[in-house]
């Protein structure tokens, strides 16, 4: 009886980025037919040792095995051509080709295209059938939601001959409605004789979705389990080596007055599209007001408004009682002297300069504060000793506040703009994405902060794309959908099917008299 050869296998991988050893000896097994999950911490080494999987690495040490061949995969040809597939969490889509025309691209099957487009037209109803991918294969895929993208790019690895098919965060984007439908489409795959390996953070959807599961930590592989032989709590112990805490401890909010109104804001890009409709909210003091919604749907316009980066279009808002939007203090930088912290959505472009040192960034709209001053110049041991403090309470690594911004992982970059929010102290906090790309250990961490801040009653707005953060931090959630608040909620009556449902603009009992119904009826 001869035993069937994994689908894929690794053996002793290594990668090196000058001194840094990204994969250290990684061995793996993942067998045909099933759904592998793969998590770790940022900067474990999970996306390398895919990307080396699927040609855009190579490699410094290892051999690659594909149904029990050693395989050389030296681009992403060749690992299209070995039968493996990649869903990127960035889709690689043209916006202004079709569907059909993605799907085909770079396999358009010879000069004569509407031959070749006739033949893909016909597998791709094949295709759609056998895995219930349904997609309108002539519409632009621009207009499609983010959702029916990511079938397309299924699609597409599927066309190509894909037997092993890799998906790195997949349901970033994604409404929780839109999460099952994925993972029922990755049933469907599996049943059919489809591999699937997932890369994900998210540990719920590890123990619903897969059945064998690989951790890594610092670059090794620490274990291989059976998802029905573990727990949440255990591949989270593994990943950071230590116990974590995964709810989040809280007790009653105590709200006081609203320290920041925002009353009717509309605004209007310079495309000419309305990006927010009539948002009407309320920050009170000693709350979490979370924001959820799917990326897109205009949290980041209204961050970026309430924290002075841009002009709202028209409506109002009141700091402290005080309308502050036609005032000359409405900016970045006057908002901050009253009081207001701002932890921006993309920490490259609004939160952080890249080439400066992390004790520059510390200081970064708050260099005219007179500790950092002498005469002319910045007191850089001044700098150093604040840097060295955020880096010590909130676990930086490395710890060097010479080290330039660049030079940080994504998760320590956000931690450096937390701590420098965060420890100014402000009266309100606005908060965009709070742990994207944080490692689970320094999430547990991150959140209690942010409960210690409203239980000294400072007042809190976060948004944040992942729902079970929005509904174990949040005190009330308010969710949007195409520019409007479409419904506000206590915390303690939401689920995921009820926010799921609002974030995709449906909600049954929602308020007659809200601005985006008061649209439908009209």
């Amino acid at each position: 009886m001869t035993t069937e050869s994994p689908a894929l296998e690794l053996r002793r991988v290594n990668k090196w980025f000058g001194p840094v050893h990204a994969n250290k000896d990684i061995s793996l097994s993942v067998n045909r037919g099933t759904i592998h999950g793969i998590i770790g911490e940022n900067g474990a080494g999970k996306s390398t040792l895919m990307s080396i999987v699927y040609g855009f690495y190579q490699a410094d040490e290892g051999e690659i095995l594909i149904n029990g061949q050693t395989c050389h995969i030296d681009n992403p040809q060749a690992s299209i051509e070995a039968g493996i597939g990649m869903v990127h969490q960035h889709f690689m889509l043209v916006d202004t080709f079709t569907v059909l025309e993605n799907i085909i691209l770079g396999v358009e099957g010879g000069a004569r295209l509407g031959e070749g487009l006739a033949k893909a037209r016909l597998e791709l109803a094949r295709l759609e059938k056998e895995y219930s991918l349904e997609v309108d294969v002539d519409a632009l895929v621009g207009d499609l939601p983010v959702g029916l993208r990511q079938r397309v790019e299924i699609l597409k690895a599927l066309y190509r001959g894909a037997e092993i098919l890799i998906l790195d965060e997949p349901t970033g984007v994604l409404t929780p409605q839109e999460a099952d439908h994925l993972f029922r489409i990755l049933n469907t795959l599996r049943d059919q004789g489809k591999t699937v390996i997932l890369i994900t953070h998210k540990l719920r959807e590890i123990m619903a979705i897969t059945d064998n599961v690989s951790v890594m930590r610092r670059g090794e592989m620490v274990a291989h389990v059976g998802t029905n032989e573990t727990s949440r709590e255990h591949l989270a112990e593994l990943m950071v080596g230590r116990s974590v805490l995964l709810q989040v401890e809280k007790s009653e909010a105590q709200p006081g007055n609203a320290l920041m109104n925002v009353v009717g804001i509309n605004f209007i890009d310079a495309d000419g599209v309305k990006r927010l409709k009539d948002i009407n909210l309320e920050i009170k003091a000693g709350e979490i007001l979370g924001i959820a919604g799917v990326s897109g749907n205009g949290q980041s316009e209204l961050l970026e408004i309430l924290g002075g980066t841009v002009t709202p279009t028209s409506g109002s808002i009141l700091y402290k009682g005080e309308d502050i939007t036609k005032s000359d203090k409405f900016n970045a930088r006057d908002l901050r002297k009253i009081g207001l912290g701002h932890v921006p959505e993309d920490r490259h472009r609004a939160g952080l300069v890249l080439p400066f040192t992390a004790h520059e960034n510390t200081i970064l709209g708050y260099h005219d504060a007179a500790e950092y001053n002498r005469g002319t110049t910045l007191d850089k041991a001044a700098m150093i000793e604040t840097c060295e403090s955020h880096i010590e309470k909130f676990d930086i690594r490395p710890p060097n506040p010479n080290l330039k911004a660049s030079g940080f992982s994504g998760g320590n970059q956000q931690k450096l703009v937390l701590a420098r929010e965060m420890e100014q102290n402000p009266d309100v906090l606005l908060v965009g994405q709070p742990t994207r790309g944080v490692d689970i250990g320094a999430i547990e961490f991150i959140h209690k902060q942010l409960i210690q801040m409203r239980d000294a009653g400072k007042a809190i707005l976060m948004v944040s794309v992942e729902i079970e953060e929005v509904m174990s931090l949040s005190d009330r959630i308010a969710v949007m959908f195409d520019g409007f608040i479409v419904g506000e909620l206590d915390a303690k009556d939401a689920t995921e099917t009820k926010l799921g449902l609002m974030m995709a603009g449906i909600q049954d009992d929602a308020d007659p008299s809200s601005a985006k119904n008061k649209e439908v009826a009209e």
